[in-house]
């Protein structure tokens, strides 16, 4: 320890690399910082020799989880796939489609009848032909009705939000960290701007330690503490409390993502909606999705009652025409064909449905209700994920920074010396 007098004499005489350590501090805290979010998302594939020596992006590495935290946290609390098709109606849908399904049952009605007649098609006159189009056709806009009816009766059993979000996540690695970065754009910041400040006061009290110690190791360990104790008090920043709460009577802090909620709401709304559950996504889930195939026995069921109302009395007829075997067959490749024409009749109605189920203003709308632990995991799932990893290399870098500075310092400027 050394006395008043020679602290004074070593500072006057090296006032410079004093004044440098909070400066060089400060750097330490915003640095390591930054490197922490890089980590915290990139890279989105493995770099390096896997399974151990390299990285990739914690959010990439842990994007099932992630997906479905965040997944579950939606559908749980802020969206139900009843709140989505409930908004729809039947008749508008079939009026928005009209155009696109009339083009399809008129090619379908055609390759059928010629498929399973081709004679008897082929020798009927035209004015024959486009009345029994005409008569399918009547009756196409009843039959999108029947289906969206269907749909919306037994939504749970044919539409899983669940899987189509998770898949749609999984499958855009880059979206997912888009959704945690945008909705947590103020955090982010904060995180990198409180490395200056928190940085500068630990290497102002570093630079007391070293003029009264001349240690060596006071560098290298201030220096990792900057590292580490930045990190480590940013993430409880963010996130704590989680109420307004006054401190020493003086200032009042509450975690900045929850006093954010506002801004993060607003801008979580629109990305989810933009970005996840968009009308073509759900019509794809719906359509192709996992359960699908019953979205096809609904079609099939339909299609059956149709062309089973447009045989009419001529039924009979038209199953000796064609058989029996035969007829149950022709309408199971109608029900087929209708179902391949569906995704791309649906695409017109899309500026409806969006409009209808306004997905944006109800995920704002619901995450206003949030209570502060449930709107916590909006983000806070990407910081859990191996934090200790973020501050533990924070810490190891600023050590290796310190380890550098006390090398310049003892080397170069003769400081103690």
């Amino acid at each position: 320890m050394l006395s008043w007098a020679e602290v004074v004499a070593d500072v006057q005489a090296n006032w410079f690399l004093y004044a440098s350590m909070p400066i060089v501090a400060a750097a330490i805290g915003y640095v390591t910082k930054i490197v922490a979010i890089r980590m915290m998302f990139q890279p989105i594939k493995f770099l390096g020799v896997p399974p151990y020596l390299g990285w990739q992006g914690i959010v990439p590495r842990k994007a099932a989880i992630m997906a479905s935290i965040a997944c579950d946290t939606m559908t749980e609390h802020l969206i139900k796939p009843r709140d989505i098709f409930m908004k729809l109606d039947p008749k508008r849908i079939a009026r928005e489609i009209e155009a696109p399904l009339l083009a399809a049952i008129e090619d379908i009605t055609r390759d059928v009848a010629a498929h399973y007649q081709p004679g008897l098609w082929e020798m009927a006159p035209e004015s024959v032909k486009q009345l029994i189009i005409s008569r399918i056709k009547a009756e196409a806009p009843r039959l999108v009705e029947q289906i969206m009816l269907d749909i919306q009766n037994n939504i749970d059993s044919v539409f899983d939000l669940k899987d189509m979000v998770v898949t749609n996540l999984m499958r855009d690695v880059e979206l997912l960290n888009r959704i945690f970065l945008e909705a947590g754009e103020g955090e982010f910041r904060f995180i990198r701007n409180s490395g200056i400040y928190f940085g500068f006061v630990i290497g102002c009290v570093q630079a007391v330690t070293w003029a009264f110690t001349q240690n060596p190791w006071v560098m290298p360990l201030f220096g990792g503490f900057t590292g580490w104790f930045t990190d480590w008090l940013a993430l409880k920043m963010i996130f704590n409390p989680k109420r307004p709460t006054r401190y020493l009577g003086l200032f009042e802090w509450q975690g900045l993502f929850l006093k954010r909620r506002q801004v993060v709401a607003a801008e979580y709304g629109r990305l989810i909606a933009k970005e996840i559950i968009t009308p073509n996504r759900i019509i794809d889930a719906v359509l192709r999705g996992p359960l699908s195939d019953r979205i096809f026995g609904m079609v099939q069921k339909q299609v059956q009652k149709l062309v089973d109302e447009q045989a009419g009395l001529a039924r009979p007829i038209v199953v000796f025409a064609v058989g029996s075997r035969q007829y149950q067959e022709m309408k199971q490749v109608i029900a087929q064909k209708v179902m391949a024409r569906l995704p791309e009749a649906l695409k017109s109605m899309e500026t409806y449905a969006a409009d209808a189920m306004d997905i944006e203003n109800t995920l704002v709308a619901r995450m206003q209700q949030l209570t502060p632990e449930q709107f916590e995991g909006l983000l806070r799932p990407a910081f859990e994920q191996d934090e200790w990893i973020l501050i533990t290399v924070g810490a190891a870098l600023g050590f290796l920074v310190g380890e550098m500075q006390v090398q310049v310092m003892l080397n170069f400027a003769g400081v103690g010396g």
